[in-house]
């Protein structure tokens, strides 16, 4: 690998490669090779992105550019102790990575010989066919900084197989752990449902201090014919993090994919998600909440391409913003020519609690196609005065009526966690949240 040099901040990130194992030999070493040296010449060629960059223009990173990052090295010191705080109680699969590293200790895998749930170097010696057909091929990095530099480090990786048919009935736990400060990670999750299968799967990520760090990930998800996915996201990193996540979904048909995605942690986070339904009567359906304080800026991108007939999505996406806190939404419904029968709505739907928060917000439609139903709107607003004012009348304080319509407002979102115990949990970090005066100007 050939790094660049005089690209600055992306050169002293690339740095951190020297940290990075060798390729551990395995019937797909040759194409994570491959990936990894292509990636380290992507980013010699990128730059980073400013807000001079139309998909950037909300959007300051240049904190992140003012701070060195770079991998740890060796293995977590982390007990089971130290994650029971993050246990799911309905699922007997889970993989733990800690500051981007796999920790097998931490990690709880069943002896389904059908569903591969492994760390990538286990998983690439019995799906070697899957890992080079989907790892690198959905989530686009040639023309993505931050999803190049994930690919130029990716060693690590948790990998979802589910076979033909197969229908798993306990969510799979991908659990993402930050412990260092300074410390850059690179998480990559491949999820390959085969033909028939369906699966649920939630992606966290959480921190067990609140200084400053750079989480860096890519998420790549394949569904092939009538596959259904449930993808459940949490962020919920630390006060000071930086979090940039792309995330890749191709669609096959008569597949189904559902998201929900729930960020309330990071000082800066940035979420892209792009969904292609490429095959006939595939269906979408994307939630989405971001719920930000003080100086916090949460910006969430997406994408859905209807590019085959009889396609479906819904998208519902909802900001709430206190403090000084700044929320950004770009959501974009592509239908191509040819896509007819395409039937797709979009919301945003966002809440200002203070005078200091902002939101932007921007739902687009490019329909190149004459039999199809689509329809978008946004709204932005603060808490109504009379639903206050009723509350009051039947004996809440002022504080507790724009609490419990706060709550109400991202439960709608929160609701739709397919999983009941981190439903459970999430429900309850946002009622934290309100009584800590999130809520309050």
């Amino acid at each position: 690998m050939n790094i660049v040099a005089g690209n600055g901040y992306l050169d002293s990130l690339l740095q951190g490669l020297a940290k990075l194992p060798a390729v551990p030999s395995s019937p797909v070493s040759g194409r994570l090779i491959d990936l990894r040296a292509d990636a380290v010449d992507r980013v010699g060629a990128l730059t980073v992105p400013t807000t001079r960059d139309e998909e950037w223009r909300f959007t300051d990173i240049s904190p992140l550019t003012k701070l060195s990052f770079q991998p740890v090295g060796g293995t977590s010191a982390l007990g089971a102790v130290d994650v029971e705080q993050f246990r799911i109680s309905e699922t007997a699969r889970r993989l733990v990575f800690v500051d981007g590293v796999f920790a097998p200790s931490l990690s709880s895998l069943s002896r389904d010989p059908g569903v591969m749930v492994a760390n990538l170097s286990a998983a690439a010696s019995s799906h070697k066919a899957a890992i080079e057909s989907h790892l690198g091929r959905h989530a686009e990095y040639r023309d993505n900084v931050f999803a190049a530099l994930n690919t130029a480090f990716l060693h690590d990786g948790a990998v979802v197989i589910v076979p033909r048919g197969a229908s798993v009935a306990e969510p799979i736990h991908l659990l993402f752990i930050a412990t260092q400060e300074n410390a850059a990670s690179y998480p990559r999750c491949l999820l390959v449902a085969e033909a028939g299968s369906k699966v649920t799967v939630v992606e966290e990520y959480v921190a067990l201090q609140g200084e400053a760090y750079f989480t860096n990930a890519v998420t790549e998800i394949a569904l092939a014919e009538d596959a259904c996915v449930e993808h459940v996201r949490v962020q919920r990193e630390g006060g000071q993090a930086f979090h940039i996540a792309n995330c890749a979904v191709s669609l096959a048909r008569a597949s189904r994919y559902r998201s929900v995605s729930v960020a309330f942690g990071a000082r800066l986070s940035r979420h892209n998600l792009n969904v292609i339904l490429g095959g006939e009567g595939a269906e979408c359906a994307i939630d989405g909440l971001a719920l930000i304080a003080d100086r916090q800026l949460a910006d969430t991108h997406t994408c859905i391409d209807h590019a085959k007939p009889h396609g479906t999505s819904r998208q519902l996406h909802k900001c709430i913003a206190g403090g000084a806190a700044h929320a950004v939404f770009n959501g974009k419904i592509m239908v191509r020519a040819g896509a007819q029968r395409t039937d797709s709505s979009q919301s945003s739907r966002n809440l200002l609690l203070t005078g200091k928060a902002r939101v932007d917000t921007k739902p687009q439609l490019e329909i190149f196609a004459d039999d199809v139903k689509c329809a978008h709107g946004a709204t932005v607003g603060q808490l109504d005065d009379e639903a206050v004012f009723y509350l009051n009348s039947r004996g809440l304080s002022e504080v507790a009526a724009r609490n419990l319509l706060t709550y109400a407002f991202g439960a709608e979102v929160i609701d739709r966690v397919p999983v009941a115990s981190l439903r459970h949990r999430l429900e309850q970090a946002m009622l934290e949240r309100a009584q800590n005066r999130v809520a309050v100007s």
